[in-house]
């Protein structure tokens, strides 16, 4: 009994600990975005809670923090809806067709995902350019959709292939086709699998800074993460306050979302499959 307790009091410390680690600079970030104050970091200055930080960022058109917000949650949205959608298809071909070469599909993508950003955005910036999407919607939709595809792909797999063949047969034999097999009971099946992929694509495309950075040049099409580095060049120096504020404002739909789909993320990446 004595062990037992040991191990609950380590496991419950070890939560804590990771609990606070996590949490903490969260915490700093919402206490500063409250802060009337800049010199945060001194030891004689007390923390003044104060909106004005929220009201300048969002009031002030100079700012653009909506823009940027609208930005990023369009390209994430639209990105992380093709790409589960393909990936769906990708992952429906290789566990249901038999074609030469499927099994190395998932394998090159993987291969793919391996290669930095960094390597490929000089080519990426003159292909861009050629076909004149610069500082556009595509110019991040499209290499987010590349990238994020392999992800997606795997864990589309994963669910798809323990997803009985019967079920395929059947409709098959009903008279449904390919496509409404994949749509009407694949698809239903695998949700918990198809949101997690959703979420996680939209994550990464929410966060992305590189090509975001390199591809957009105004408010027109730049996302919150371009913008919030920006504020440093904007105003001169470091504006705290306003830099801390606009990450709150930026981390709230990423937190919704979460929040309001973690039960199949969960189920999303730890299961996997279907019983029957």
């Amino acid at each position: 009994m004595r062990e037992e307790s040991w191990i609950k009091l380590l496991k419950f410390l070890g939560s804590a600990f990771l609990l606070i680690f996590c949490l903490s600079p969260f915490v700093w970030m919402l206490l500063i975005s409250f802060s009337s104050q800049p010199d945060f970091l001194s030891a004689n200055v007390k923390l003044i809670p104060t909106f004005n930080n929220y009201v300048q960022i969002l009031l002030n058109s100079s700012v653009h923090i909506l823009d940027y917000l609208k930005n990023s949650i369009i390209v994430a949205l639209v990105s992380a809806f093709f790409t589960t959608f393909f990936a769906g298809l990708s992952a429906y071909a290789i566990t249901r067709l038999r074609f030469p070469g499927r099994i190395l599909i998932p394998l090159l993508l993987l291969g793919f995902s391996m290669f930095p950003q960094i390597s490929i955005v000089g080519y990426l910036f003159k292909l861009l350019t050629a076909v004149g999407w610069i500082n556009t919607y595509y110019a991040l939709i499209f290499p987010y959709i590349t990238l994020g595809l392999p992800l997606a792909l795997w864990i589309m797999l994963s669910y798809f292939s323990r997803v009985s063949l019967e079920l395929d047969k059947a409709a098959l034999i009903d008279g449904a086709t390919r496509f409404q097999i994949l749509q009407k009971i694949i698809f239903p099946i695998s949700l918990p699998g198809l949101l997690s992929t959703f979420i996680l694509i939209f994550i990464y495309s929410f966060n992305e800074f590189l090509f975001a950075l390199m591809f957009t040049i105004d408010y027109n099409a730049r996302t919150i993460p371009i913008g919030i580095a920006l504020f440093e060049g904007f105003y001169g120096q470091i504006p705290w306050g306003y830099t801390m504020a606009a990450a709150v404002i930026a981390v709230v739909p990423v937190i919704l979302l979460i929040a309001f789909f973690q039960k199949y993320i969960i189920q999303g990446l730890t299961e996997g499959a279907v019983k029957g």
